[in-house]
Formats: structure tokens, sequence, C-alpha cells
């Protein structure tokens, strides 16, 4: 069979023919920050700690009278009514990756049974496709160095049916595009020549005509224009294109992942085609050393970006039915240390979250003085995935899934949504 014998999609499409392919549309984009970005640099500047524990950042006032945030953050600012920051996030395992943020969990959690599932593998299960031709859930990190800082959420105990679309690195291992690979994803001639080749093998072979069903679906997604058109940006309007910027030069990548802008348009894309969940890694935020710098580079970039697609989710009626979360896998230590640095702090951590239909225009929950831990309203990581669940319209109180040995799972442990959003 060749690039089909190893579609691995068939599978993943037998699974959701189940499902009734819902035709709401409701979807997430998950921008993880790679290493753990610092709290107290972002969005609650301490301003009554000493120098070494405050820093080199000042806050600046944004468009929320009362609500100030880091410097290196003036397009968000300027836009604080669409974001609410969460400044007390708690719950973090100390983990190095993306697991706990992709599904709520600490990768120990359940593994006899094959773990937890992420949030767009769950969304895959109970919602099903949007389109029969665009994948439900789709994970955009390029393979890393540091592996776990480009998951895109694991299926879990759901199997691998409903593990996310990867259109490059190791996800073509799974669907094979003629050797077009991601470097010649944004050449539109070289992806639909591929596309179009693989077509006529499998024409002239007679292959598609032994086919089942679900196979043949799964070669559809596998050449489908609406999933092609997505994810090439020379379709793009270019004032849009320049507006999200490309992130580059990229620095302080090291083991993780680019700074990629490109990333973040490409995923208001794939909700527009009909994709629930995208995750992405964005920068690599494990600030041991020269953390102003870091930050001072990481941070401008991500303030165009995140500015950049929620404006574009909003100018295309999307922002109300798409929730961004900016987060990443736990925080770093109060004091500054020798290398001007700041370590693992697993204690506290941030979140800043848009769109959804959430009441936005707020900053959550509060440290203490040294920005050590959480004093005023602590928000469990749990909570921010059991609110991304219920603006997907899956209600976290009272959904199951049955595991392998047919135990019902709830989604999360802490299932209550973050009232103050929604």
């Amino acid at each position: 069979m060749g690039a089909l014998g190893g579609l691995g999609l068939a599978n993943i499409l037998q699974a959701e023919d189940a499902q009734s392919g819902s035709t709401s549309h409701k979807s997430v984009i998950n921008v993880f920050l790679g290493g753990g970005p610092p709290h107290q640099d972002m969005w609650e500047i301490k301003t009554e700690a000493p120098a070494e524990i405050r820093g080199e950042f000042s806050p600046i006032s944004t468009a929320v009278p009362g609500i100030q945030i880091g410097e290196c953050f003036p397009k968000i600012a300027a836009m604080m009514d669409k974001f609410s920051a969460i400044r007390s996030v708690v719950g973090c395992s100390g983990g190095h990756d993306a697991y706990q943020c992709m599904s709520g969990w600490s990768r120990g959690s359940s593994v006899s049974i094959g773990g937890r599932p992420s949030v767009g593998s769950v969304a895959a299960k109970l919602l099903g496709p949007v389109d029969k031709a665009v994948p439900p859930t789709v994970g955009l990190a390029a393979r890393t160095s540091h592996k776990p800082w480009s998951e895109s959420g694991a299926p879990g105990f759901l199997g691998a049916a409903y593990k996310p679309f990867k259109p490059n690195g190791e996800g073509m291992s799974d669907l094979k595009l003629n050797g077009v690979t991601l470097d010649r994803l944004q050449d539109r001639k070289s992806l639909l020549g591929g596309l179009d080749q693989l077509k006529r093998n499998a024409d002239a072979s007679g292959q598609l005509e032994g086919l089942d069903a679900f196979t043949q679906a799964a070669f559809g997604v596998l050449t489908s224009s609406k999933l092609a058109d997505a994810l090439d940006l020379s379709k793009e309007d270019p004032e849009t294109v320049a507006r999200y910027g490309t992130g580059k030069p990229y620095k302080y990548q090291y083991d993780g992942a680019p700074t990629c802008n490109d990333h973040l348009l490409m995923a208001r894309r794939l909700v527009e085609a009909g994709v629930r969940s995208v995750s992405l890694s964005y920068g690599r935020w494990d600030s041991h050393g020269g953390n102003f710098n870091l930050v001072r580079d990481h941070g401008v970039k991500l303030d165009q970006a995140v500015t950049a697609l929620v404006e574009d989710l909003d100018e295309r009626g999307l922002l109300d039915t798409t929730t961004v979360v900016v987060w990443g896998e736990f925080g770093r230590t109060p004091r500054v240390n020798k290398g001007a640095g700041r370590d693992h702090w697993p204690r506290v951590s941030c979140a800043l979250l848009a769109g959804g239909g959430m009441q936005t225009g707020q900053a959550i929950g509060s440290t203490n003085r040294l920005g050590e831990y959480a004093v005023k309203r602590p928000v469990d990581m749990q909570e921010i995935i059991a609110t991304i669940y219920y603006n997907l319209g899956i209600d976290p109180m009272t959904t199951t899934i049955n595991d392998p040995t047919g135990r019902p799972q709830y989604l999360v442990d802490r299932r209550e949504v973050i009232r103050e959003l929604v």
C-alpha cells in the first residue's frame, strides 16, 4: 500500500463515525510556553518586593483601569479588555513537559491503563469532526530536542485513534504526503503536487477500489484541499501575515521550540476550517540564566502574535467560540539567582486566557508580596482545563469516558469551572 499503508487515520475516522459529527463548532487554541514562564515578570510585577526578587521589569497600565502587567506586553495591555490574566495558578506537578497543560493531569496519572487523554483527544471522542475532511484535533508543535516540550496532547487510554493529527515532524510517519515535509508545506505547488501524485498512484494501482469506507475517508483527509489550504499560509492576506509577524530571529531556543508566530496564524486557519483543538509550543522559557533578556525577546514576540490572533478571531466572528489559553508547566523562583536567572517554581504559575465567550478584562488571584505562593483565589490547573471543556460544550461536572477496564472516568478531578470567567 506504500504511503497509504501507514495512514493510521482510518481507525481515527472509524472511531469518529460513531459520533454525530456535530455541526456546532467551538474550539480551543492551546499555546504552551515550554520550560516554565516567569509569572512575576509577566502578569503580576511585584513592585513591593526587593530588587533581587522584583527583577528588572516595570508594570505598565492596561486598557482596564486598575490592572497592570509587565512592560514587555504593551499590545496585550492595550487590549486587556479581551484578556483575563490568572496570577495564582496552582497544582503544577513540576514535570518539565506539556502533558499537564494539555490534559490537566500529571504524567504519572493512570499510567497502567494508558494515561489520561488530552483535551483535543477528548473533544475528538465526544464531539467528533466538524468536517469529515478535517481532523478534529491538530498538533502544530515541531519536534524539539527536549521532546516533552513539543507534545501535542496524548490520547491516553482512548488509544491511537484519537491522537492529534500532526502536519509536520514525527506525525508524517503516520500520514505521508509523498515526501512533502514541514519545509515544503509553505510551497503550495509542491504540496498539491504531492497530493495529486498520491491520488494518481492509488487510482492507477486500483488500490482505492479495494479500500473500506474508513480508509477511503482517511485518504480523503490526507488529500483534502480544505486541510491543505488551512496549512498553506500563502493563501492568507499578506497584511494579516504581517500583523502576526514571524517571531524571527529565533533566540534562546536551545532544546526547545522556536518563537514561531506563523503557528498562531495557522491555528486560526485550522479553527476556521473546522478543527476543534489546536495545540502548539511557543518558545523555550527555561531561564536559569539571563531570564530578563529572554523575556524581552520572547515576550515582545508573544505579545505581537497573541494580540494578532485575538484581533483576527474577533474580526472573523470566531472569538466567542474559540478559547485561547497561553501558559506553561510551572512558574519561576521569586529570587533571582547569580546568573540573572530564575529556577523552577511549581508552587505557583500563571495563565492568560481570551475568547470562548468568557468574561474578560480581569486579573484573577494574586500571590504574596514576594511572588512565592497564591494568597488570593488559587486557581488549580484542572479548573482551567475544566473551563476549556465547558467552553467547548462539554460539561466537566457530569461527563465521563469509560477507560479500557470499562470504568467511567471523569475528565478531571477538579471539575468546577472558573466562575469569574463563565
